[in-house]
């Protein structure tokens, strides 16, 4: 039992690293870098393979201590509402994958699931942000912000997430966490 707790804690540490250097990586992509929603995809995956807590908890820091440290992305509203987002899509896609039959169908359940709810969280988050800071938050603001601009991102975490989750759950490797 100790060593998969650690074996999760030193994962959810890679996620969390993965989480901050990835938009190193994607902002190198002129005109679509952070369209690719870098962050998400290693909170998916802490979540998906680490379990809803770690996947909560990398989610809600890698925002916080990226603005921290590096001012990108700003602090409020931005990293501040994007941690909200992110803890709910590691905690939903962990928590998903937990009790849903780990077959394929359900992964994408669980990814499409966290997603949306992740998004949703983050219009509130928004809401709520922008009310307190005097400026407002439109509906269509919401839809640009969840879905228009983030389209590649999008397609990006329903083609590699499942991908990534099933080569990670297959048995012979999940053995070795054990």
């Amino acid at each position: 039992m100790k060593k998969n707790n650690l074996l999760k804690m030193v994962l959810a540490a890679m996620f969390l690293a993965l989480a901050f250097v990835m938009p190193f990586l994607t902002g190198q992509i002129p005109e679509v870098g952070a369209m690719l929603c870098p962050l998400h995809i290693p909170v998916l995956l802490c979540g998906f393979i680490c379990g809803w807590p770690w996947g909560f908890a990398v989610g809600f820091i890698a925002p916080l201590l990226r603005s921290a440290i590096l001012v990108m992305p700003p602090m409020f509203p931005t990293a501040v509402c994007m941690a909200f987002e992110l803890a709910a899509y590691g905690a939903v896609s962990g928590l998903m994958h937990k009790f849903l039959p780990r077959k394929k169908p359900y992964i994408y359940c669980s990814l499409l699931t966290a997603m949306i709810v992740g998004r949703l969280v983050w219009g509130v988050a928004m809401m709520i942000c922008t009310g307190i800071n005097g400026s407002g938050f439109t509906f269509a603001a919401f839809i640009a912000g969840a879905f228009t601009n983030a389209l590649p991102g999008i397609i990006v975490q329903i083609v590699l997430v499942p991908l990534l989750v099933m080569i990670l759950d297959n048995p012979k490797i999940s053995k070795l966490r054990d």
